[in-house]
């Protein structure tokens, strides 16, 4: 009996956390129906509810603005909306701040998490796999002595949170392995290992 609950859950459990991901994910995106009209809603257009109308809705808009602001006039209007926020003294340095994660994180040319390593963490004695972010710059660089990099430590199970180190770059030890591959070894706790290379 132990052996088939326990087949029984190797087939439900990865299940279950898929669909409560994507219903998380959907209910979010959900979200975006409040800031449509009541004639708009579908339950006044069909007459009940409709899950996921929200996620599609706001799919389109994101495709929709990626297309319009693809071009000249587009691209415009997005400097021109800039330049009025920049204005704005609260706005301004928040927007900013917002808007180099996101280039960095969400551009195509961007350099954040391109490359998984092995580092020493918490201790000289134990490692940890991270991702290199960049180099250390602004007033930092100047108070550090030697060639440093900037890395991010993920948390287990949820790699979303973690730590933000700068490493002497002597210590940081590149990883012949995708990103991809790094993050699910690290959210499955170590479990999926990735596949072996031989050592160079």
């Amino acid at each position: 009996m132990r052996k088939y609950f326990l087949t029984g859950l190797l087939v439900l459990v990865p299940l279950a956390i898929t669909a409560w991901v994507l219903n998380l994910i959907i209910s979010t995106l959900d979200q975006s129906l409040l800031f449509v009209p009541d004639a708009w809603q579908p339950r006044t257009m069909f007459g009940m509810d409709v899950p996921g109308f929200g996620a599609v809705l706001t799919l389109a808009i994101v495709f929709l603005t990626g297309l319009l602001t693809n071009n000249l006039v587009g691209n415009f209007i997005v400097r021109l909306g800039e330049r009025l926020l920049k204005r704005i003294p609260v706005v301004s340095s928040l927007y900013g701040s917002v808007k180099q994660v996101s280039d960095t994180l969400f551009s195509s040319s961007g350099n954040a998490f391109r490359q998984a390593v092995i580092i020493p963490y918490p201790h000289a004695d134990s490692y940890t796999i991270a991702f290199l972010t960049g180099v250390p710059g602004g007033d930092v660089k100047n108070h550090l002595v030697g060639d440093y990099v900037s890395v991010y430590v993920p948390t287990t199970p949820n790699p979303t949170s973690g730590f933000f180190l700068m490493m002497e770059r002597s210590k940081v030890v590149e990883l012949d392995m995708t990103v991809d591959a790094a993050l699910k070894y690290i959210v499955s706790m170590g479990v999926v290992a990735p596949d072996e290379i031989p050592s160079k």
